[in-house]
């Protein structure tokens, strides 16, 4: 076999089992989902009308079936940094923050299954934080509910 054709049989091979190896297309969270915390903070300002990210994608699309533990931790990530700093601002006063993080945590109830699980209970327990262990006040309860009502329907 002429040495060429035996180096572009072996590359066609490499190739093909490269292909078939990695990430699947239905593990794959869109590339917004991948956004800074100051992202996911943005469009939460919209709550409770539908929230995008970069003007198109649902919270809930960022959880996808199948997905690899490291893009979840980099979709995670984010939006765990961003209820531990709606909630922070909720319990100082801000009703639309607890409206904002009532939204994230429906859109994300609404998206996840059972691969999701840590995640959602990382983002209750952001949600629901408070330093005293005692309940957060009910003006904060109603604005969150109303956010994540918002967010388990449009999200």
């Amino acid at each position: 076999m002429p040495r060429g054709r035996f180096i572009a049989l072996v590359a066609a091979a490499v190739g093909v089992a490269l292909g078939g190896c990695g990430a699947k297309k239905n593990d794959l969270a869109p590339a917004a989902c991948l956004a800074p915390t100051d992202a996911y903070l943005s469009a939460l300002e919209r709550a409770p009308a539908e929230v995008r990210l970069a003007g198109s994608i649902r919270i809930s699309e960022c959880l996808v079936p199948e997905q690899g533990g490291g893009q979840l931790f980099n979709v995670g990530q984010p939006m765990v940094e961003a209820a531990t700093q709606l909630n922070f601002r909720g319990r100082h006063g801000s009703d639309a923050a607890a409206l904002q993080l009532g939204y994230l945590i429906g859109a994300v109830s609404k998206g996840a299954d059972t691969i999701h699980t840590d995640l959602v209970r990382r983002l209750n327990s952001a949600a629901q934080f408070s330093p005293t262990g005692t309940t957060l006040p009910a003006s904060f309860q109603r604005a969150f509910g109303r956010g994540y009502a918002a967010g388990h329907t449009s999200g």
